[in-house]
């Protein structure tokens, strides 16, 4: 690996960091208007998403559980990622994270450049449910699924 690819890796790593030891919108909703929970039973990984939809758009999204470093960054950049989105918008943004996810190709969306940081999972199946937990639950959410949505399957 050359130095840039190094820099921009250790970068990466430090979003992914950040976001587990800070996440943004780790809170209870007051009054969600639509919610799910997912559980990823290999790596323990437990997440609520509340959503507060405003006619077709998601106008605030917050999260609460407990999961590994990667689960709750991955959980966090999805808050910012689909709030203020319609359910279309927010719905495509899910299926191009959990491609970033699989494959490791980067998405041609901004609203997912954050996300890019987690495409080297994609080199490690166990870690692909990890950071595709909170994403899937916000679908099951956003299509109103009253069941636990779990990562296997």
């Amino acid at each position: 690996m050359n130095a840039a690819t190094n820099e921009l890796q250790e970068i990466y790593r430090q979003r992914v960091l950040d976001h587990s030891k800070h996440p943004h919108n780790f809170r209870q909703l007051p009054t969600p208007t639509h919610e799910a929970l997912g559980f990823n039973p290999l790596c323990g990984d437990k997440l609520k998403i509340y959503l507060q939809m405003n006619d077709d758009h998601i106008s605030d999204v917050a999260f609460e559980g407990t999961g590994c470093a990667i689960s709750v960054a991955s959980a966090s950049m999805m808050t910012e990622a689909i709030r203020g989105q319609s359910v279309a918008a927010a719905s495509k943004l899910i299926g191009a994270a959990q491609h970033i996810f699989s494959t490791g190709m980067p998405a041609d969306n901004k609203a997912l450049d954050e996300v890019e940081a987690l495409a080297g999972v994609s080199q490690y199946p166990s870690r692909i449910k990890c950071a595709s937990l909170a994403w899937s639950t916000a679908e099951a959410a956003l299509s109103g699924k009253t069941n636990q949505v779990s990562t296997e399957e």
